[in-house]
């Protein structure tokens, strides 16, 4: 098939290059604007486009996938088929009735759970087992159309978003390139999804990311992995922020208040609403990220002082 590729984060590229090495041949890649990065805030085009740049595919950046002269491109190109990774804009009817096999979304989560921007954070901050990729028809709905296709993975305890990312985009883009098999033999039809089991996964913002230490320890562990490497798990300390790495959940130890600091000589611990936790390294505001005890010794926090009560 022809097809026309979208998506834009670095997440999208394993399957873009799994389509440029299938049988299918990808004409043209829709990606977001470039937009500003770094502290000089240069425009820096994104990475599918950087990829489709390299491969020699056109490549439309339309502000939004509703505009008439991007429209008017994509039918002009004529795709049969237009797979989706991570493209992040909403697309119109009038985009999804120009391919004629339809828009095929390749979504990290077993559908219909976790819908929407952040289905693997929430998965790993939920504490799901499992969790897995589809490759779903796109309808006006929010990843709500039927299901082509699924591969399943388990979310191993010390799973942050960014790992668990990792694999699927991976093993989503072989999922991609069977589907497009199989729409373009005929031999593989979309289900539509169970009306049961609909969970929402919204952005992770900033705010959602803060630690609240009055959670049990469990809680406070998925939420960091799940907010690692983005948006970023954070919390205070003398009133500026301190973002967290992932932390290591230590049993039974529960003599600390809730955000109450232990420093040790080689272990810095956390009280929590159950238990305290470990804290592996740390981001002090302006500062790289470094080992909690390292942290601690140039901090040195008094003794009952707290992380995030202001």
């Amino acid at each position: 098939m022809r097809l026309v590729f979208a998506g834009t984060p670095e997440v999208a590229v394993p399957a873009l290059e799994a389509l440029l090495e299938s049988r299918h041949e990808v004409v043209a890649v829709v990606t977001r604007p470039d937009a500003p990065s770094g502290r000089g805030r240069k425009l820096v085009a994104s990475p599918v486009a950087e990829r489709a740049a390299a491969a020699g595919i056109e490549i439309l950046r339309p502000a939004k996938p509703r505009d008439p002269e991007f429209l008017a491109r994509l039918a002009e190109i004529a795709p049969d088929c237009c797979p989706v990774v991570a493209y992040g804009a909403l697309l119109p009817k009038a985009a999804l009735d120009i391919p004629a096999r339809g828009w095929v979304n390749l979504h990290f989560s077993l559908l219909p759970a976790w819908r929407g921007a952040a289905p693997v954070q929430h998965a790993v901050i939920a504490g799901d087992d499992i969790t897995g990729a589809c490759t779903f028809q796109i309808e006006e709905g929010l990843d709500s159309g039927p299901v082509y296709g699924v591969v399943t993975d388990e979310i191993r305890p010390t799973d942050t978003s960014g790992d668990l990312l990792d694999r699927l985009s991976r093993s989503g883009a072989r999922l991609l390139v069977a589907t497009m098999d199989g729409i373009a033999d005929d031999s593989l039809y979309p289900r539509p999804q169970s009306p049961e089991g609909v969970t929402l996964a919204p952005k992770i913002t900033v705010e959602d990311a803060r630690v609240d230490f009055t959670a049990p320890a469990l809680r406070v562990d998925r939420l960091v992995r799940g907010c690692t490497p983005a948006p970023g798990a954070w919390t205070t300390f003398r009133g500026e922020r301190l973002k967290l790495a992932p932390v290591r959940l230590r049993g039974g130890d529960n003599a600390l208040a809730p955000g109450e600091i232990a420093v040790e000589k080689k272990v810095v611990r956390v009280g929590t609403g159950s238990h305290a936790v470990e804290l592996t390294q740390v981001q002090p505001q302006g500062k790289r990220m470094m080992a909690a005890t390292d942290w601690a010794r140039g901090a040195h926090p008094e003794p009952g002082e707290t992380l995030g009560t202001n």
